[in-house]
């Protein structure tokens, strides 16, 4: 009960203050990686490509994301499979 009242009243700011979290530090990640959001998305459109030559995947639920620790930067991608292919396309 109390929850709903926060929620109407306007007190339930933790998803927005989350969100907002989340976009700040990706923007801190790509400062720190040098990493343009157009290259991450021609990054994404290419690993798209090669990864459906040899599985089905779910394109619009792919993530892809820079993620910093201490001095390190990793490549992370969440990429749904809906099914692997029984043969193999070769590219063009």
């Amino acid at each position: 009960m109390l929850d709903f009242l926060s929620r109407v009243f306007g007190r339930d700011s933790t998803s927005s203050k989350n969100v907002a979290k989340e976009r700040l530090r990706l923007v801190l990640v790509h400062d720190r990686a040098n990493v343009s959001p157009e290259l991450l998305t021609s990054l994404k459109n290419d690993l798209i490509k090669v990864i459906s030559n040899y599985m089905e995947i779910d394109e619009k639920a792919l993530e892809v994301s820079l993620d910093s620790s201490e001095d390190q930067v990793a490549l992370v991608a969440n990429i749904p499979v809906k099914r692997m292919k029984r043969s193999v396309r070769s590219p063009a």
